[in-house]
């Protein structure tokens, strides 16, 4: 088929590649850490903040907090052990050092209000010359600030929000950036911590004795989290991995889950299809309430249905129903677009974006995802309470009167509603799991009216959403182009993975949008979806691609195409939403939605293959 496969652009030596990047946070925020040892993505105190390092969107406005030795290096990055502390060596010809990357996980009660980042530098062999500076621009590169220094201290100023940062090196400034040089022999460090302060929380120091307390109290915290996880089956290390980034998503004090801690990481660089995913998508968040649940997570999933509780998440009375497609990590429901023209782009790609128009959309799947999500917690969680029965029983209801209708669909096209089959799948989804619920536990429902909806969706898709022109379920009612979305079909147990309409559609599905195991979520040529310019493959549907040929007995193909995809995976594991034409992450880093896939094809095959 004629998909763009235009090359990468190089980039200018001024950005790094999306890839080469590690993840840390807090629960509550998270960084980026380039390989070089540069911190150029950061939004303090939460994670849709306004950015107070943000050079990964523009090398020049955006700020960063480099540190990195001032010698020849090479470096080598990797997480230590079951963890989200990163670690970035630097190899030179005098010596070996390292910087040690975490961000403590405070006590709610205690340090609420704490935003910690704590970067500690140690000689493991010979000696080094480092340098470090420090450059904050915060509100998105437009605000303006001061640094002060107090011995070793800097605090940094600006209208919305006081940093401070602590050193154990000498430091200097010029009323704007601040910045170190020292050097370290074998066995010495020196660390760097940088806080928000305020009012109700004062600057404090970060001795080594603190640095090193609070190390061994952040490893503890995540492996003894990790150490939670019921899988054991192949692919271990990647699984877990992919774990710790989706906790890594998680937004403690709510319970919500982030689709990806950036904004406007481009899907075609040089491109327009650049979007902020710093809030809730309702379908993002459901998957990953199942992959969560899957390997014994439940305390998530627990904490994800008291955000739709507390949020009155599943009582909105919209335009688009009870649902919005996403919210804001606090639950609010305004979350307006605008632009940031003052700001480049990664590597020129702009427009940079803030908020997300989205917002408005009716994309009819969600209500599939979440009542599919709210009825796996209810089997291996918790039962449900009363009150979100009731919720439940109000989406089934609304679904009734509405699932028949035009929508933006799961990939929030902007060309116009259409009869996306996706749409009324995870509608069929939304009333049979509540069906299921209801018959379980004997809940009051108006099981005779959602039965009739229910099989009324089943034929419309075996009537409509079949094209025996094309020997394939399609994209929309009545039309003929491909859509990867239809992999979930046996994945929803709407139809056999093995029934011969099926088998055919994978076949077609294999033909059309597979590429080498990687698999393209559509054709915009044949399908146009409203924006300018191509997209690389769509790892989630790479990964139930792996999943659909595991469910249809093709093991060999579908171990195959894992294995194939894991080798896409940045040098820690780390995936972002898409993979460029030449093999390089493309989109929001890293992505909740690529992750937990890959947990569910990873448990699924493990399950087939025995």
């Amino acid at each position: 088929m004629a998909f763009d496969t235009t090359g990468f652009e190089q980039a200018d030596g001024r950005y790094m590649p999306i890839s080469e990047h590690g993840l840390i946070g807090d629960l509550r925020t998270a960084a980026l850490v380039g390989t070089n040892g540069t911190i150029d993505w950061y939004c303090c105190p939460r994670f849709d903040a306004p950015s107070v390092f943000a050079a990964i969107l523009d090398a020049d406005r955006g700020g960063s907090f480099e540190l990195a030795a001032e010698v020849p290096t090479r470096t080598r990055q990797f997480y230590f052990p079951d963890t989200n502390v990163l670690i970035t060596r630097f190899f030179a010809a005098d010596g070996v050092a390292e910087i040690q990357d975490f961000m403590p996980v405070v006590d709610e009660s205690r340090e609420a209000a704490r935003h910690r980042l704590i970067r500690r530098v140690i000689c493991v062999r010979g000696a080094l010359p480092f340098r470090a500076r420090i450059a904050p621009r915060f509100g998105y590169g437009a605000e303006a600030h001061t640094a002060h220094l107090e011995g070793n201290q800097a605090v940094f100023r600006s209208p919305s929000l006081t940093l401070a940062l602590t050193a154990t090196a000498p430091l200097e400034s010029d009323g704007l950036d601040v910045w170190s040089h020292f050097k370290l022999l074998e066995g010495e460090s020196v660390v760097f911590a940088l806080d928000q302060i305020g009012d109700d929380v004062p600057a404090r120091s970060c001795p080594h004795a603190e640095a090193e307390e609070q190390f061994e109290a952040t490893v503890r915290f995540w492996r003894r989290w990790l150490a939670g996880s019921r899988y054991h089956g192949r692919w271990r290390e990647m699984v877990h991995r992919s774990a710790l980034v989706l906790k890594l998503l998680t937004y403690a004090p709510t319970g919500a889950i982030v689709a990806a801690p950036t904004t406007s990481l481009p899907e075609q660089i040089g491109g327009e299809r650049n979007w902020d995913y710093r809030y809730v998508w309702v379908r993002d968040a459901a998957f990953c309430v199942y992959a969560m649940l899957r390997l014994g997570f439940t305390s998530e999933a627990e904490a994800f249905m008291g955000f739709l509780g507390e949020g009155g998440i599943m009582c909105g009375t919209g335009e688009t129903g009870p649902l919005q497609i996403m919210y804001g990590i606090d639950g609010r429901s305004e979350l307006p677009e605008y632009e940031l023209p003052h700001l480049e782009g990664y590597l020129g790609s702009a427009p940079v974006r803030v908020g997300n128009a989205a917002t408005g959309q009716l994309q009819l799947d969600i209500y599939g995802a979440l009542i599919d999500s709210v009825y796996l917690y209810d089997k291996w969680g918790q039962p449900i309470s009363s009150a979100r029965w009731d919720e439940v029983g109000a989406v089934a209801d609304w679904l009734c009167e509405h699932w028949d209708q035009p929508d933006e669909g799961i990939w929030e096209t902007r060309a116009g509603r259409r009869d996306f089959v996706y749409s009324r799948l995870m509608c069929w989804v939304a009333l049979e799991r509540a069906m299921r619920m209801a018959n379980r536990r004997g809940l009051p429902a108006d099981l005779p009216r959602w039965r009739e909806s229910r099989d009324a969706i089943y034929r419309q898709i075996m009537q409509r959403g079949w094209s025996a022109q094309r020997g394939a379920f399609v994209q929309a009612l009545d039309k003929g182009e491909l859509d990867a979305s239809l992999l979930m079909m046996p994945m929803a147990k709407f139809i056999s993975p093995t029934d011969p309409k099926w088998l055919s559609t994978l076949d077609a599905l294999t033909v059309d949008l597979v590429s080498d195991s990687l698999v393209y979520r559509y054709d915009p040529t044949a399908s146009p979806d409203g924006l300018r310019g191509s997209e690389g493959t769509f790892s989630i549907c790479s990964f139930w691609y792996v999943e659909a040929l595991a469910r249809a007995g093709r093991l060999e193909e579908a171990r195959l195409a894992f294995e194939k995809m894991l080798t896409y995976a940045n040098h820690l594991g780390l995936f972002a939403e898409e993979i460029g034409p030449t093999g390089e992450q493309l989109g929001n880093f890293p992505q909740a939605f690529t992750h937990l896939s890959l947990i569910s094809a990873a448990f699924n095959l493990d399950r087939a293959l025995g």
